[in-house]
């Protein structure tokens, strides 16, 4: 007899599992919310934009370098104090570049050589060959900035203020 009580009390009942299944739920609806998927990803794609405007302004300063301080064919063609979308479209290019206004004409950096930028980055999101969705400015003085046109917010869900990525050298 006793054998089969414990027996009977060696099962979960109805109750049990139900209420075992509202704890699990519980904790992985908490974990859901710290690991926040979507800012994450934001995170992931900022960092990715920020790699990338390094290594644009990185060829551009090791092509001066190489070339007797002499900049980039383009970039030298660029009016000073005036920011450009990077890309190969001729017209177009002053759209959905939201954190600065750029002029309509691209920038092409995509000829400036493999030895110094294998393939010019495109924003992860939002880029293209035709329009990367990265910017670039060349100053009087000769520096030149590249920036990221939209970065993503960090916050709670994605919502949060956005980044500036730019880089002046």
């Amino acid at each position: 007899m006793k054998l089969l009580e414990l027996r009977a009390r060696e099962r979960f009942n109805l109750i049990e599992l139900i209420v075992l299944i509202v704890i699990i739920s519980f904790f992985a609806a908490i974990m859901f919310n710290l690991i926040d998927p979507p800012r994450l990803l934001n995170e992931s794609r900022n960092t990715r934009r920020w790699s990338d405007v390094t290594n644009i302004i990185n060829a551009l300063i090791e092509y001066q370098v190489d070339n007797d301080g002499n900049n980039y064919t383009t970039v030298d063609d660029m009016t000073p104090g005036i920011y450009y979308q990077i890309g190969t479209a001729n017209l177009g290019c002053d759209s959905g570049c939201t954190a600065q206004a750029t002029v309509t004409a691209c920038i092409d950096l995509s000829g400036i050589g493999y030895n110094y930028l294998a393939t010019v980055p495109n924003d992860p999101l939002y880029g293209s060959d035709l329009e990367t969705d990265y910017y670039i400015l060349k100053d009087t003085n000769g520096a030149i900035t590249v920036g990221a046109c939209d970065p993503e917010g960090e916050g709670t869900g994605g919502s949060g203020r956005p980044p500036i990525i730019t880089l002046t050298r």
